[in-house]
């Protein structure tokens, strides 16, 4: 192959992440390939470092007895470390398995022991503590690899061992065996399983679905041609690495298209370092895009009335331009531009959505405001993403078109056209690790069976309304999707997150989780006092607002898909609390479950719920809540109660 890799981005004999690993670092040493920021620093890493780490850590490993086949998982946040670790175990003909940094206990323990996991690379020290806590239920583990020294001189377990140890003991191995690496790195052949990658787990336990290397990279390729990278382009790696999307961005393409990957310092600076590094590409979660939308707004709750009245002309003149399909140059000046450098989007060529349904006005702002961002969809088992919106064709409803070695079919569709998504690709997987049954029953006849309903437009786009599982009907025979008026109450600044009910029963209800941050904002500015979540979620006022809000949405939902009621939850919805996926999909069978008290009184139309539970923090610390909810009625049933109903409709019209 030579030095240049083509347009095309096929790679040919670069058929495994180390391979391309090497050439890049053979042709292109000096150029920077990752930067890390830490205590305010941005240091970087070339293309011959990076090499040089995955080939020490190898060389190391092999030396400590890790053999072919085996697992390496890897356990914390956005790191350099992560990705040489994974690179490594690669170099080595093993698989690795990403943890989701913010795992309890139990869920480690049944991805080490499914996974047969041996060595453990982890960040820190917290994730040490975390491991070491979880004594003999993970004996088949026999190195904890930390990179970060500081608090681990007060351990004493043989299986500890510092990175930099590794990499001084490979940089020995090297020298003194000069070709073994060489030898490791032609060995490792495109049909090896590289990737053990957990599935969402909406309803279960994760699943592990097993990917082949070479595929993997021919995934990447296809997705590199439906929207295209340069080298030297930046992105800013966000999203937790073992997600399926992360792994494609993160490590896929930035090693087939040599983008530079850069890790922000902490979760809470994300927005600063954005700024800082301009990035060419990001792809979020649509929980982070709702919250740089819930922060725009709120930046203008705190601005001046002439600053709002200003904001929303140039919002205007820009959604009428975009009508046209043409720029609002006052805009632009009056808004646009400043709003872009702020967030650290001016020098984005595209920006992508996916883990979760984002709802079609978030996505509507983000494009009016001259954000390139397009949906993706896919599945873990699907090597990720399968669509994308090209760019001169987005369309706000759907999840735009196929990848060129992708195929998507629609079948029993019913009058609407409505059926099951069924797909395959390229970079398929191969199975789940020891579950032939839920292959079997995924995979008929090579196609991939989603469990998602859809249709295609006559456009040819995709358009995915929900899980097929979760599309209800009414006791009236009203069918709804619960995720797409979800999505539209989520628009609000002011809503968190949503979940509807009806199935089964006479109307619609929702459950809302308000957004604090936002909520808290509103309620210093009317003067009203509150303690903490609990307590700001009873007030009166805020369930007032709420409910104004609500009626937003109503007014563009059919009659039968109205919300009739609501009541604000105690809490967030949490995905240590098993409410939610690790990637913030609702799991609504916990839900059902957990909060079935809430939900009787919602339609045995009680006016209040009174709530006595306990709260488990992730420390371990407990907090007893007594409360109570109010039911609030925005639509008045025949069973409804009038003074159990606020009057809010005069004040939305």
């Amino acid at each position: 192959m030579t030095s240049q890799i083509n347009q095309d981005f096929e790679m040919g004999e670069l058929n495994t992440f180390p391979k391309i690993l090497q050439h890049n670092a053979t042709h292109w040493p000096d150029m920077v390939a990752m930067r890390e920021k830490e205590f305010g620093i941005w240091n970087e890493f070339s293309w011959a470092e990076y090499n040089n780490k995955v080939k020490w850590l190898s060389l190391a490993l092999s030396n400590k007895g890790v053999n072919t086949d085996d697992t390496i998982a890897l356990l914390g946040d956005n790191r350099p470390e992560w990705i040489w670790g994974e690179i490594a175990a690669h170099a080595l003909r093993c698989h690795s398995l990403g943890i989701y940094q913010d795992s309890m206990h139990d869920e480690v323990i049944y991805l080490l022991a499914s996974s047969g996991a041996t060595v453990v690379i982890a960040e820190n020290e917290e994730q040490c503590d975390k491991l070491l806590d979880l004594g003999d239920g993970i004996e088949q583990v026999k190195f904890i690899v930390y990179c970060d020294p500081r608090g681990m001189r007060k351990y004493n377990d043989s299986r500890l061992i510092d990175i930099n140890t590794l990499y001084t003991l490979g940089q020995e191995l090297e020298q003194a065996y000069p070709d073994r690496y060489q030898a490791m790195i032609d060995a490792s052949a495109p049909d090896d399983i590289a990737i053990y990658c957990t599935t969402s787990g909406t309803t279960s336990k994760p699943k592990i679905a097993l990917l082949n290397g070479g595929n993997f990279i021919k995934h990447c390729s296809s997705y590199l041609r439906a929207d295209p990278r340069q080298a030297g382009d930046n992105y800013v790696s966000v999203l937790p690495l073992p997600w399926i999307m992360e792994q494609v961005y993160a490590i896929g393409q930035a090693l087939i298209a040599r983008q530079i990957v850069n890790f922000v310092e902490e979760q809470e600076t994300l927005m600063a370092d954005l700024r800082e590094i301009g990035p060419s590409f990001v792809l979020l979660a649509p929980r982070v895009w709702e919250g740089i939308l819930a922060d725009v707004q709120t930046r203008m709750m705190d601005s001046t009335p002439f600053k709002r009245k200003l904001f929303n002309f140039a919002m205007k003149l820009a959604e009428q331009s975009q009508v046209t399909g043409k720029k609002s140059w006052l805009a632009e000046i009056l808004l646009l531009k400043a709003l872009r450098d702020r967030l650290g989007f001016s020098f984005l060529k595209s920006a992508a959505t996916g883990g979760a349904a984002m709802g079609p006005d978030t996505f509507k702002f983000f494009q009016t405001i001259g954000v390139p961002l397009r949906q993706l969809y896919g599945q873990t088992e699907m090597c990720g993403a399968y669509t994308i919106h090209h760019e001169a064709d987005v369309d706000y409803d759907s999840v735009g078109v196929a990848f060129d070695n992708a195929q998507i079919k629609v079948i029993n569709p019913d009058k609407a056209g409505i059926g099951e998504v069924i797909a395959k690709t390229v970079g398929m997987f191969s199975g789940y690790l020891n579950n032939q049954q839920a292959y079997d029953e995924d995979v008929i006849d090579g196609w991939m069976q989603t469990g998602d309903a859809g249709y295609f437009k006559p456009s040819g786009h995709l358009v995915v309304i929900d899980r097929i599982k979760d599309l209800a009907c009414t006791s009236d025979g009203a069918q709804y999707s619960p995720q797409y008026i979800e999505n539209k109450l989520k628009f609000s600044s002011f809503i968190g997150e949503a979940v509807i009910l009806g199935k089964a029963k006479p109307y619609l209800s929702a459950i809302i989780c308000i957004r604090f941050s936002i909520v808290a904002k509103w309620a210093e500015q009317q003067g009203l006092s509150f303690t903490n979540y609990t307590n700001l979620s009873t007030l009166p006022e805020v369930y007032e607002k709420i409910g104004e809000e609500i009626m937003r949405v109503n007014e563009s939902l059919p009659e039968s898909q109205k919300i009739h009621k609501f009541l604000l939850l105690y809490k967030e919805l949490d995905a240590d609390d098993g409410e939610l996926t690790r990637t913030r999909k609702v799991r609504r069978s916990v839900i059902a479950d957990k909060y079935g008290d809430i939900i009787s009184s919602i339609y045995d139309n009680k006016e209040n719920v009174d709530i006595d539970t306990m709260v488990v923090f992730q420390d371990g610390t407990k907090t007893r809540i007594q409360t109570q909810l109010k039911v609030t009625s925005l639509i008045e049933t025949a069973c409804t109660a009038a003074d159990n109903t606020i009057n809010i409709t005069r004040r939305v019209s």
